[in-house]
């Protein structure tokens, strides 16, 4: 291999890497929805968009980039993002997916299909209200740390060098601690205790005393707020707009089958490995066929292993 083509494959390797990080936070918290309720969320794109401008309007015109400045006050926008859109999440999931979830829904089969049509209609009237108020002009979360580069090298003898995108290389730190926290509190806490066991057997878990449909409001809420942090992380990188939610929606669900049920790990590294082959194809296809490339790999992997990467096969209660 020449150094010209290592170098190109290493750079490629390090964006796919970082980009893969923020694929994977976003898919955990469609995991935490899909995996705890086995709702399909249409909406979970949209829920990503309005992170994206909770975290532009925190930073621009509530006063974070005035107590923080350009380079910090990004990232904190971004997180704040997370609470303001679980509070949104835990009220729509009271006022009207709770009402065809859970307990409520009790013929097999009849909440899924109003979970469909629900969740497709929230995600076109947040669509639609996000055009009306927000406008469609393509706005992002300016950083300076997007025109600049850390430099790993120069290696192979002074022929090549690496350079890692500062905003995409902060942003997967603070994905990889977001989820990091996420599987601790889901592991050790008592409320991740209760989400495990609503979502492994709602009706023992009914039993011990555990309030499965508040469960899956928490989990509905939680999975929106996560996604809401990584669509803030996005758009310090990518410019967004008010149907941006459709070009991340099937990367969510593509990430999640990959990495497989039942686990926090599985639908990171299901967003990353969608992030390393987005950015590798580069390499040798042109760039309107990543998505292409992605969906072969997802075949592949899907043939070969059925229930993902860390997918349990077990029978659902």
């Amino acid at each position: 291999m020449t150094p010209q083509l290592l170098e190109n494959f290493l750079q490629a390797l390090f964006a796919g890497l970082t980009v893969g990080s923020i694929y994977g936070l976003m898919c955990v918290g469609l995991a935490l929805i899909f995996g705890v309720m086995r709702v399909i969320n249409f909406a979970q794109g949209e829920f990503m968009m309005l992170g994206m401008y909770a975290a532009f309007y925190f930073f621009t015109a509530f006063g974070v980039q005035a107590a923080l400045g350009p380079t910090v006050g990004p990232y904190v926008a971004a997180i704040l993002a997370g609470p303001l859109l679980f509070g949104v999440g835990y009220i729509i999931h009271k006022a009207l997916i709770g009402r065809v979830s859970g307990t409520r829904a009790q013929v097999e089969g009849e909440g899924h299909y109003a979970q469909l049509i629900l969740t497709l209609g929230i995600s076109l009237i947040i669509q639609s209200v996000g055009l009306i108020a927000f406008g469609s002009i393509l706005v992002s979360v300016r950083t300076p740390l997007s025109s600049s580069a850390w430099e790993l090298g120069p290696m192979w003898g002074d022929l090549v060098s690496i350079f890692i995108n500062k905003s995409r290389g902060i942003a997967a730190l603070i994905s990889i601690a977001v989820i990091a926290a996420l599987a601790l509190m889901i592991g050790r806490s008592r409320l991740g205790k209760s989400l495990r066991a609503a979502a492994d057997n709602p009706e023992a878990a009914t039993y011990m005393g555990i309030d499965v449909d508040r469960a899956h409001s928490v989990a509905f809420a939680l999975g929106v707020g996560v996604t809401a942090v990584a669509g803030g992380l996005l758009a310090t990188n990518y410019p967004f707009h008010p149907y941006v939610g459709l070009e991340y929606v099937i990367i969510m669900y593509a990430g999640v089958v990959l990495g497989g049920l039942g686990s926090i790990i599985g639908p990171f590294w299901g967003g990353m490995t969608i992030g390393l082959v987005q950015q590798l194809s580069t390499l040798v296809l042109p760039t309107q066929l990543q998505n292409t490339a992605i969906f072969i790999v997802f075949l592949l992997i899907v043939f070969f292993m059925p229930q993902g990467f860390f997918g349990r096969v077990t029978e659902r209660t």
